[in-house]
C-alpha cells in the first residue's frame, strides 16, 4: 500500500458534519473513519459522575451514518474516549447506541470494545513498585488521593487498537484514548511511519478545526503517504492553509517541537509544511521517538461536594463602582452569620463584565461597561449546605446598603426564577499521573458480532 486514506466526519462524536462534506470524503475512498469522541476539556465531572458532555441522541446520529456507510464501504470504524471520557459507564452506553444501530438498519458486524477504566488496586500496586509519577503540575499521588477517587482511566495508545484490528474488527469502540490514536492505528498496523502517522492523527483529531475558517462540526480528509502526509478540508467553503496546520500541530502543547504521548513523542523539529493546493498541505519530516519505558498517562476525578449557584446582574453604576469592596463585605456577612454552624464551604463570586473569564489574571482593571453579570457560586460538602451558603449570600448581595445607594427595593436583577439552581456533585482531578506499563495490560479487549442475535 503506496498511501493509506483517513476520513474524520467531526470533531468529537456528537457534534456533527454536513452530509454533504462526508459524502465527498466517501468518494476519496477513505480505508479507516475514524473519529475521537471524548476530552478532559470539560472538566472532571463527566470522569467522576460517569456521564457523557455529548448528547447520546446526536451520537447516534453520527454513528449510524459512519458505520452504515464503512459497512457498504467494507472498512472500519475507530471510536476513541468513547462517551466522553472512556470510563465504564461511557464506554457501556456507545456500546448500546452501536447495537441499537445495528438493530434498525440490519447490519451484522465483528465489534472490538476495549477498556480503559483501571482499578485503584492495580494504581496502588503501581505505586509501590515506583512507577506512578506526576505530570507537571499534579503532586505526588498519596494513597489517600486514590482513595477519594472515583474513576481512573488510562490514556491508551497505539497497541490495543491495532491487536483489535488484527483480530478482525471492523468497528471499534475503545475507552479513554491518545486522541491520535484511532487516526493512525491502521497506518501503523499497515507499516507506515508512525511519527508521520500520529502527526496527521493530531491534527485529523479536531477535524475542520484545522481548516480556515475553522469548525468542530465539518469533515477533514487525511493522505499518508510513506514520506509525507496531505491534509484537505471536505467542504468548499473551508481551506487548509500552512498556518492552519502548522498553528493546530501546536494546540494544547506547551513545546513546538516535542509531542509527548504513549511510549514516546513526536519530534516535530525537522517538521515542514507545503501548501499544494489552495485547500490542501503537505507535511514531511515528523518523527516519532520511542522512550526508554512505556508509559501512558492516568485520569482519575474526586468528589469534592455539592454546588448550588444563582445568576443575577446589575445596571447600578454606583454598586458596580464598588462591587469588589461588597463582595467583600457580603463573604464577611455569610461567614459571620454561620460562624458557629461549622460549615465548610466554598463561596464565590464572578463578576461577567469586570473580570468574569480571567479573574485574578485580567489586565483590564476598570470596567467600562454599564452592566455587569454575576454569578454566585457556593460548593459544600452537602447539597444542603450548598443550598443555605448561595442563598444566604444571594439574599445578603440583594438588599446590601453599600455606600450613596439609592434605591432601598434590592440590587440585583434576577433572570429566572427560582433564582438558586441545585447543580449537583462538584468533581476536582485527582489523577493527573504517568505509569510503567505493558501497552496491552490495562486495556482488556472483548470482541463480539453485533447483529448476530437478529432473527
Amino acid at each position: 500500500m503506496q498511501e493509506l486514506r483517513v476520513l474524520s466526519p467531526t470533531a468529537i462524536l456528537g457534534y456533527g458534519f454536513p452530509m454533504a462534506s462526508f459524502e465527498e470524503g466517501m468518494k476519496r475512498k477513505p480505508h479507516v473513519i475514524a473519529v475521537d469522541a471524548g476530552s478532559t476539556d470539560p472538566g472532571p465531572y463527566y470522569l467522576g459522575a460517569g456521564i457523557s458532555f455529548t448528547d447520546a441522541t446526536a451520537v447516534k446520529r453520527d454513528l449510524a451514518v459512519m458505520i452504515e456507510a464503512a459497512m457498504k464501504a467494507d472498512i472500519p470504524v475507530i471510536v476513541g474516549t468513547a462517551g466522553g471520557a472512556g470510563g465504564e459507564p461511557h464506554l457501556a452506553e456507545v456500546v448500546e447506541i452501536v447495537q441499537a444501530i445495528a438493530r434498525e438498519k440490519e447490519l451484522t458486524f465483528p465489534m472490538a470494545v476495549i477498556h480503559a477504566e483501571i482499578d485503584k488496586e492495580t494504581v496502588a500496586r503501581k505505586m509501590a513498585e515506583g512507577k506512578v509519577s506526576p505530570l507537571h503540575p499534579a503532586p505526588e499521588l498519596t494513597g489517600e488521593e486514590l482513595d477519594r477517587t472515583e474513576r481512573v482511566v488510562g490514556q491508551m495508545g497505539l497497541e490495543p487498537m491495532i491487536t483489535a484490528l488484527d483480530n478482525g474488527a471492523q468497528v471499534i469502540i475503545a475507552g479513554r484514548a491518545y486522541d491520535p490514536t484511532v487516526f493512525a492505528a491502521l497506518a501503523v498496523k499497515e507499516g507506515f511511519d508512525a511519527g508521520l502517522a500520529l502527526h496527521m492523527g493530531k491534527i485529523l483529531e479536531c477535524a475542520a478545526i484545522a481548516a480556515t475558517p475553522g469548525s468542530g462540526s465539518d469533515c477533514m480528509f487525511g493522505y499518508l503517504a510513506k514520506d509525507h502526509f496531505r491534509l484537505e478540508p471536505l467542504n468548499p467553503i473551508r481551506k487548509c492553509t500552512t498556518l492552519s496546520v502548522a498553528a493546530h500541530t501546536l494546540y494544547e502543547k506547551t513545546d513546538p517541537y516535542h509531542l509527548p504521548g504513549p511510549g514516546g513523542l513526536i519530534d516535530l523539529s525537522e517538521t515542514t509544511f507545503e501548501q499544494v493546493t489552495d485547500s490542501m498541505v503537505k507535511v514531511s519530516g515528523s518523527r516519532f521517538v520511542p522512550s526508554k519505558a512505556y508509559t501512558i498517562k492516568l485520569e482519575g476525578a474526586k468528589r469534592v461536594g455539592y454546588r448550588t449557584v444563582s445568576i443575577a446582574g446589575t445596571r447600578d453604576s454606583i454598586m458596580i463602582s464598588q462591587i469588589d469592596t461588597i463582595i467583600e463585605e457580603v463573604k464577611e456577612r455569610v461567614r459571620d452569620n454561620f460562624s458557629e454552624a461549622g460549615f465548610t464551604y466554598h463561596l464565590d463570586f464572578k463578576i461577567y463584565g469586570k473580570n468574569g473569564v480571567m479573574g485574578s489574571l485580567e489586565p483590564c482593571t476598570d470596567i467600562p461597561g454599564h452592566e455587569i453579570g454575576i454569578v454566585i457560586e457556593a460548593v459544600a460538602d452537602t447539597q444542603k449546605i450548598a443550598n443555605t451558603i448561595c442563598g444566604f449570600a444571594r439574599s445578603t448581595m440583594l438588599h446590601y446598603g453599600y455606600q450613596g445607594r439609592i434605591s432601598t427595593a434590592g440590587n440585583l436583577a434576577f433572570p429566572y426564577s427560582p433564582s438558586d439552581f441545585k447543580a449537583g456533585e462538584v468533581f476536582a482531578f485527582s489523577l493527573y499521573h504517568i505509569v510503567e506499563v505493558d501497552p496491552h495490560e490495562l486495556f482488556p479487549i472483548d470482541y463480539v458480532t453485533v447483529g448476530e442475535e437478529r432473527p
